[in-house]
């Protein structure tokens, strides 16, 4: 007798699926509705306050766009009252989508340069990460964050705030490096990384979005990458390729910021499954959702339509981002069984 089932509807599975995410900025995360209304609050800045208006906005003629765009939301930020508005509405956002357990690269610099007291910061993403767990059950984590575009000064006022003692949120659990690549060359921070190293933090820079293979070396030679954030251009060196699969240093890929940024041409381009056929363990991520329109669950549908993937498959690839993480085993084993229930579950129904 033949299963007269109707079929499954892809997406269905995914915004169900229990997930993991690592590779997500902060106040990239920001929704329209938490974008407008830090917009209401701050009315001398020029982002819309009309989070129809938005779309419009956040529609990018290139990467150095996007990154002039990005720091027009980044100064809504201003206050305490900002900064843990954005943390707790963001890991709501995130809930909603079965997001578990996620990484958020944070940018201290952007807001103690503009005026924010540096110990009322820590207290406001903590104070947030902590209600949000108990709210919503999504556990946050913290990736202390360089932005690229301002230099070094950045660099040391980053790794001061990442390993003083007495400000170090709990929460924190990596150091990273975005914004440009070109004109930014990697080595010079490596200084600043082998203290955050010394201090017990990972090193996950963003390598090889804009620029070729040798960034990603660049990465993983002189900041002892142990993830690298987008590593596109990767597919473009085959001993690189092989690296990271021998020595299991995953990629977090964000197909539609790479779209987004002109990174990569179109989703149909995109080296996904290049990096999966090499071996590579690859996690998929949304990088600044709201501001790519998506979400962890589209790029989640984009990855396994690119990949070909039936449900067993994407509930591998979510197992990937968990295995990736940062998270102790024992929370690591607790999602991973999460993801297997649900996946039975929703097989045998």
């Amino acid at each position: 007798m033949t299963d007269q089932r109707a079929p499954r509807d892809p997406h269905a599975f995914i915004a169900g699926l229990p997930k993991a995410e690592l590779h997500v900025h902060h106040v990239g995360s920001a929704s329209p509705r938490i974008v407008s209304e830090l917009a209401a609050r701050h009315p001398d800045s020029k982002v819309p306050t009309d989070p129809e208006a938005l779309v419009d906005y956040f529609t990018f003629t290139d990467f150095a766009h996007f990154i002039e765009v990005y720091l027009s939301v980044v100064d809504l930020i201003r206050t305490p009252e900002d900064v843990r508005l954005l943390t707790y509405e963001v890991a709501r956002d995130m809930a909603r989508q079965q997001v578990r357990y996620a990484e958020l690269t944070v940018t201290p610099f952007s807001s103690t340069r503009r005026g924010i007291d540096e110990r009322a910061f820590m207290d406001a993403i903590e104070d947030a990460r902590k209600a949000a767990e108990a709210d919503f059950g999504t556990v946050l984590r913290w990736c202390f964050d360089i932005p690229g575009e301002a230099g070094l000064l950045s660099a040391e006022e980053t790794v001061r705030l990442a390993t003083d003692d007495r400000l170090r949120p709990e929460g924190l659990v990596s150091f990273g490096l975005g914004g440009p690549e070109i004109g930014v060359p990697r080595p010079q921070f490596k200084p600043y990384f082998d203290r955050a190293i010394a201090a017990g933090l990972h090193s996950v820079p963003h390598a090889g979005e804009t620029t070729g293979p040798e960034t990603v070396w660049d990465a993983l030679t002189e900041l002892r990458a142990e993830r690298i954030g987008h590593g596109t251009s990767s597919a473009q060196d085959p001993k690189l390729l092989a690296h990271l699969a021998e020595h299991r240093i995953p990629l977090e890929v964000c197909p539609t910021s790479n779209i987004a940024t002109r990174a990569v041409r179109a989703l149909d381009e995109h080296p996904i499954k290049e990096f999966v056929e090499a071996g590579v363990l690859v996690t998929v991520n949304s990088d600044d959702p709201p501001m790519f329109g998506t979400d962890l669950n589209s790029e989640y549908a984009v990855a396994a339509r690119l990949l070909g993937l039936d449900e067993r498959g994407t509930a591998e690839l979510a197992k990937n981002a968990v295995r990736a993480s940062f998270l102790d085993e024992a929370g690591k084993a607790r999602i991973a069984d999460e993801i297997d229930a649900y996946t039975e579950r929703w097989l045998t129904s």
